[in-house]
């Protein structure tokens, strides 16, 4: 029997890393770990969503949807979150005669 790794496996289901189908599943990976670490943290911080939104000027709703598909949050509101859970903060743009580089 051939055994296969993950890489190969994850090839061929969803295509190769630089192609439409194998960015957009990296993307949505990314989302959910970004959702589920700011749930995780919320957590370890004893806060619960309405706290956090309040800390943040949002309401509990718009943390639950965060915390479950942070796809569709602004910039702004995600550093909101990561400045009310202490957390760090890097974001680097490079495009072809631009960078940019923000962080805390």
């Amino acid at each position: 029997m051939k055994t296969y790794t993950l890489d190969e496996v994850t090839d061929k289901l969803i295509g190769k890393v630089g192609t439409p189908d194998r960015d957009k599943f990296e993307y949505e990976l990314q989302i959910d770990l970004i959702g589920q670490a700011i749930k995780q943290t919320r957590q370890e911080r004893n806060l619960t969503q309405e706290e956090l939104g309040r800390l943040i000027g949002v309401q509990k709703s718009q943390i639950s949807r965060i915390e479950s598909n942070a796809s569709n949050v602004t910039i702004d509101t995600l550093m909101r979150v990561f400045n009310a859970l202490q957390a760090k903060v890097k974001l680097q743009v490079e495009l072809s005669h631009f960078k940019i580089s923000l962080g805390q």
